[in-house]
């Protein structure tokens, strides 16, 4: 906060924030700072529930704050603390080792919580509930969307429903600044490999949903290394976790992902990644294609499976093309690792040969380093 608001007495700091009215509390003061009869005198004061589920959808453990005994600041260090689902981690592999890994990221809960103790409305009553699921945290408020701010634009849309409130928890350190706390939690999720969060709104409620287990490991490794080469912002990184966890996207299926509206705005979320040869694009206008570059793919072993192979021959020949058009240069046994183990690589080397020969691949280097690439690179 300013220097002018830390040198401010305590009776000055209530009036600044909007917590007293002279010598009286105002409903926010009681909120955050009142008794606990006060606090449910309100009416409206927050309850919180977190309900588990099995594999069947059956309730299998609840916990409640419902007392009103805690304020809204202090119910968010009490559920990240006393949930038991938030303290486990699981192991993913790193090469030869595993790593471990926490089920949620606590910046990313932290984060959903105060998101949703701020923006719910404080003039009706609803409980806020924490739906832990084996595979995805559910966090539902009740209420809809303050206006202006729909799924569809959640990365660009800013509007606070309280924001005294609001105000209080940035101050105190426990909320982003305006705007970019949606954006901490895209990059968050992403940048550790799950995928990115689904905001869905309900006639009287709305949904945000996380992944508890991580999608694509080699994700965590391919945008370390790329932050740590090239400092990403926050929205490269978002751009780069989004593209790494699919095979590629067009302009217009990039735009839709990031929420953006013309090659302008989307140019600003792939900043530096064209420039710096993470991203590549093959293609014209609104069929333009984007996608994270085949050696970085291959450091971060992204390039295992182009997709599931047949062994028709013509489906064959044409996955490989598909293959070389994303990694040219290849050896045959890169071409069979990423078309499909089931597949023999004698199979593979035929169909190579079948392809060179009709003059759609071209073939480069000696017998043992032989390298596949297209014959005409696609435009």
């Amino acid at each position: 906060m300013k220097d002018s608001v830390r040198e401010k007495t305590p009776s000055e700091l209530l009036t600044h924030y909007g917590l007293a009215q002279g010598r009286h509390l105002t409903r926010l003061g009681v909120l955050l700072l009142g008794r606990t009869e006060d606090r449910r005198a309100l009416g409206t004061a927050p309850l919180v529930q977190a309900i588990k589920y099995d594999e069947q959808a059956q309730k299998i453990n609840k916990w409640t704050w419902d007392d009103h005994t805690l304020s809204p600041v202090e119910l968010v260090d009490a559920i990240w603390r006393e949930l038991p689902d938030f303290r486990e981690s699981y192991e993913v592999a790193e090469g030869m080792f595993r790593r471990s890994v926490p089920a949620y990221d606590e910046k990313v809960v932290r984060e959903l919580l105060v998101n949703a103790l701020v923006h719910r409305p404080y003039t009706q009553q609803g409980d806020i509930y924490l739906n832990l699921h084996p595979e995805r945290l559910e966090v539902v408020n009740p209420g809809r969307l303050p206006l202006g701010v729909a799924p569809r634009n959640m990365l660009h849309a800013s509007r606070r429903r309280n924001e005294a409130m609001a105000r209080v928890f940035h101050d105190l350190g426990m909320m982003e600044r305006e705007g970019s706390g949606i954006d901490l939690v895209y990059d968050r999720l992403l940048s550790l490999g799950r995928p990115a969060p689904v905001l869905d709104e309900g006639t009287d409620r709305v949904r945000m949903t996380i992944q508890r287990r991580i999608a694509k490991p080699e994700v965590m490794q391919l945008l370390s290394e790329a932050d740590a080469r090239f400092e990403l912002t926050q929205r490269e990184r978002i751009t780069l976790g989004v593209l790494a966890q699919t095979e590629g996207l067009t302009a217009r299926e990039l735009a839709a992902q990031l929420e953006t509206d013309g090659s302008e705005a989307l140019a600003v979320w792939l900043g530096q990644l064209l420039r710096s040869g993470l991203v590549l694009s093959a293609g014209q206008t609104s069929g333009k294609r984007y996608f994270v570059a085949p050696d970085w793919l291959r450091g971060a072993r992204l390039d295992r499976q182009t997709t599931r192979s047949r062994v028709a021959p013509h489906r064959l020949r044409a996955l490989i093309l598909e293959d070389l058009q994303r990694y040219p240069d290849s050896s045959s046994s890169d071409v069979n690792r990423r078309i499909g183990a089931e597949v023999s690589a004698k199979t593979v080397k035929r169909a190579l040969d079948e392809l060179v020969a009709t003059g759609s691949v071209r073939l480069a280097g000696g017998r043992r380093w032989r390298r596949y690439s297209l014959a005409v690179p696609s435009a």
